[in-house]
C-alpha cells in the first residue's frame, strides 16, 4: 500500500510538474506566426483585421504564460498561429482579387480614352457646339496621366491605388463625354 501511494504521488508530481511548465514551443511558434505574418505585405494591406486578433492573442498568451495559467497560453498561442497564418492565405487570395480588379479596370479604359479624344476632335468640327475645348482636353489630358499613374501602380502591384486611379479615370471621361453629348443636344436643337 505504501508502495502504491509512493507511485501515485510520484505520478501526481510529475502532471502538476508538466502543467507547471510553459508551452514555450507552441509560444515561439506563435511568435513566429505573427511576425510572418506582420512581415507579409498582403497580409498587412488586405487582412488587417486577422493581424490585429493574431497580435492580440499572441498579448493575451504572454500575460496568461506570465500569471503561470500554462493552459489558456498554450490556448492562445493556437489562436495566435491560426490568425496569423488566416491573415497570410486571406492576404494572397485578396492580393489576388484586387490585382484581378486593377488589371481589368486598367484594361478597360484604353478604349474609352480613345473614344473620348475622337469625340472631343469631332465636337471642335462641329462650329455649332459650344463647348469650353481647351478645358475639356485639359481634363482629358489629365485622364491620361491618371491612367498611366494607374498603369505603373498595377505593374508595382499597388493594387488599391490602381483600383482608384481607374475609378477616377471613368468618372472624368464620363464627365468630358456628358459635356460632349449636353453641347451636341444644345447645338440641334439650334438647328
Amino acid at each position: 500500500m505504501k508502495t502504491l501511494n509512493i507511485a501515485f504521488a510520484v505520478i501526481l508530481g510529475l502532471i502538476l510538474i508538466a502543467c507547471a511548465t510553459p508551452p514555450t514551443e507552441e509560444m515561439n511558434r506563435a511568435q513566429d506566426a505573427v511576425t510572418r505574418a506582420e512581415n507579409d505585405a498582403d497580409a498587412v494591406t488586405y487582412a488587417p483585421n486577422l493581424l490585429v486578433r493574431a497580435r492580440d492573442a499572441l498579448t493575451r498568451m504572454q500575460t496568461e504564460a506570465n500569471a503561470k495559467r500554462y493552459d489558456a497560453a498554450k490556448n492562445y498561442a493556437n489562436e495566435a498561429i491560426s490568425n496569423a497564418e488566416r491573415a497570410i492565405a486571406d492576404g494572397r487570395a485578396a492580393a489576388e482579387r484586387a490585382r484581378e480588379e486593377a488589371a481589368n479596370i486598367v484594361k478597360s479604359l484604353q478604349t474609352p480614352l480613345a473614344e473620348a479624344a475622337n469625340a472631343l476632335d469631332a465636337a471642335r468640327e462641329d462650329r455649332d457646339m459650344d463647348l469650353d475645348y481647351n478645358g475639356l482636353s485639359q481634363d482629358l489630358d489629365s485622364a491620361r496621366q491618371v491612367y498611366d499613374s494607374a498603369r505603373q501602380n498595377l505593374e508595382t502591384n499597388n493594387y488599391p491605388d490602381a483600383v482608384t486611379q481607374g475609378q477616377n479615370v471613368r468618372s472624368a471621361l464620363s464627365d468630358i463625354n456628358s459635356s460632349i453629348n449636353e453641347a451636341a443636344q444644345a447645338a440641334s436643337r439650334k438647328k
